[in-house]
């Protein structure tokens, strides 16, 4: 499955750049960090509990200039994510609640660059887990310290259609006891969160990728009776590989 999304993902990134020179970017070249890592984070959306995970990483796709790091103008590249499982056994507050299988999401990221500025928006389907539709819109600002080591600084609303949030905040009749009543859930955003990166170069093309985030669920997710914490810390850790396609 992994071997599968990466080569997705080269695949989708040399198609982007081989675009490039239809929409005015002749002379560029395209350039994304790939890799992986460790995710620590909640086991489930809402849960209270840290749960460690594989973090498969593709971050700073976009057009740059030959030998800049700054990315400009439009990039599209494929966007996936993991949603762990939630299994009732592991938790009394979820007694009586059905068990969700851990969920793969697949899409599209569209952003755009402007200087120290990127701009996204992704868009994703579930399999397994959960069949909705979820995915995030955002910007960061980027930070050079030094010639290794640069900084970003996020801001990112999640949103999740009707599906997405009914699997995982929702409660229906079934699964409803005294102190959590059946809820029923619709489509929104359910989540804002600041981010902090830092990437350091151990060479010209690879590096060192740590990330900071910290959400809180928002809206109608964070009124769920499921909800345990609407604070969503997670900690990610890893190394990546910078791939340029010149065009």
């Amino acid at each position: 499955m992994k071997m599968t999304l990466a080569l997705a993902v080269l695949a989708a990134s040399a198609a982007t750049g081989a675009l490039a020179q239809d929409f005015g970017f002749a002379g560029r070249e395209f350039s994304v960090d790939l890799g992986v890592g460790v995710d620590v984070g909640p086991d489930y959306p809402g849960s209270d509990d840290a749960e460690a995970g594989p973090w498969l990483i593709w971050r700073n796709a976009g057009f740059t200039q030959p030998g800049s790091d700054l990315r400009e103008g439009f990039a599209i590249s494929p966007s996936f994510n993991m949603v762990g499982e939630r299994e009732a056994a592991d938790n009394a507050d979820l007694a009586g609640m059905a068990d969700i299988d851990a969920a793969y999401e697949l899409g599209l990221r569209v952003s755009y660059g402007a200087g120290p500025w990127t701009t996204f928006g992704s868009v994703r389907r579930g399999f397994d887990g959960h069949e909705g539709v979820t995915g995030e819109i955002g910007a960061k600002y980027r930070t050079d310290l030094s010639d290794r080591l640069s900084l970003w600084s996020g801001l990112s609303l999640g949103y999740g259609n009707g599906d997405y949030n009914d699997t995982y905040f929702g409660v229906n009749a079934a699964e409803a006891i005294p102190g959590r009543p059946a809820y029923d859930i619709g489509g929104g955003f359910n989540k804002a969160t600041i981010s902090f990166e830092a990437r350091y170069s151990l060479t010209e093309n690879v590096a060192l990728l740590g990330e900071v985030e910290y959400g809180k669920l928002i809206g109608d997710a964070a009124d769920s009776p499921v909800v345990q914490d609407e604070y969503q810390p997670a900690l990610k850790l890893g190394i990546v590989r910078k791939f340029s396609f010149g065009f």
